[in-house]
């Protein structure tokens, strides 16, 4: 599920560039070095993974807090698996959002202006 979730943010993001790419173009043509756009676009990969991994998170904590009263199961969430959990969701924002945050950095703003009009 990591995987098939990994690749849903790389789809996103492609899907992002695409539809900004007068954006970047503008940009570019206004003195934005490559490095900002490619980590305007790292960023917001990773904090799109990330909020999704904390809404998980939340989501099992309720689950696990219904069955232990519902089931009498004990079941813990330690602050050490909430950090793995959000940790290992920036690490697959990142991977995810590297492609497409370099195909963005390396856009011609001339052709990327050209393309939006």
């Amino acid at each position: 599920s990591l995987l098939v979730g990994g690749f849903g943010v790389a789809n996103i993001m492609f899907v992002s560039v695409k539809e900004r790419t007068n954006l970047i173009g503008i940009q570019k043509s206004l003195g934005a070095k490559n490095k900002f756009i490619l980590f305007q676009f790292l960023f917001e990969a990773v904090i799109l993974c990330v909020i999704g991994g904390l809404i998980g998170i939340v989501l099992v904590w309720l689950i696990a807090l219904v069955l232990t009263k519902a089931l009498d199961f004990e079941f813990v969430l330690s602050f050490f698996n909430i950090c793995l959990g959000t940790g290992l969701a920036a690490v697959i924002g990142l991977v995810s959002g590297i492609l497409p945050a370099i195909s963005a950095s390396k856009l011609d703003p001339v052709e990327a202006i050209r393309s939006g009009m």
